[in-house]
């Protein structure tokens, strides 16, 4: 049965910007080529690190949304282990609720309502002075 899957991985920081872009297509063509169809993709870009992993103090994040089978998770995360380029990564499946989030997400809902919600806000405060 074919579910929705989120994958993030973090890239260690000493990677050439040519590096990184060959790690991240190395787990497209990883994904496609299991069968995998790649909803959505984000480049969170180089961050901070909670806690020291390796040494190093941050990392190269990507996320990749994509639907799949489950069998092709096992292949995918192999490939993360034996791969010394990255120093962790977290694959979930996501349930309805995440999938609509993410779909609301993509679609700039989110952003709207929130912009809607402070206006109304700022509005009653404008009424009770």
């Amino acid at each position: 049965m074919e579910r929705q899957y989120e994958t993030v991985f973090i890239m260690t920081p000493v990677l050439s910007d040519e590096q990184i872009k060959e790690t991240v297509a190395k787990y497209q063509n990883l994904l496609k080529e299991g069968g995998a169809t790649i909803v959505d993709e984000n480049n969170w870009g180089m961050r901070k690190l909670a806690y020291p992993i390796q040494k190093k103090t941050s990392g190269y994040y990507y996320l990749i949304e994509f639907k799949a089978e489950g069998t092709l998770i096992a292949q995918l995360e192999t490939a993360y282990k034996r791969d010394e380029r990255l120093l962790r990564f977290l694959t979930v499946s996501l349930d309805k609720y995440a999938v609509a989030y993410n779909e609301k997400k993509r679609n700039g809902g989110l952003k709207s309502q929130q912009k809607v919600k402070k206006e109304e806000k700022v509005e009653e405060i404008k009424t009770e002075e």
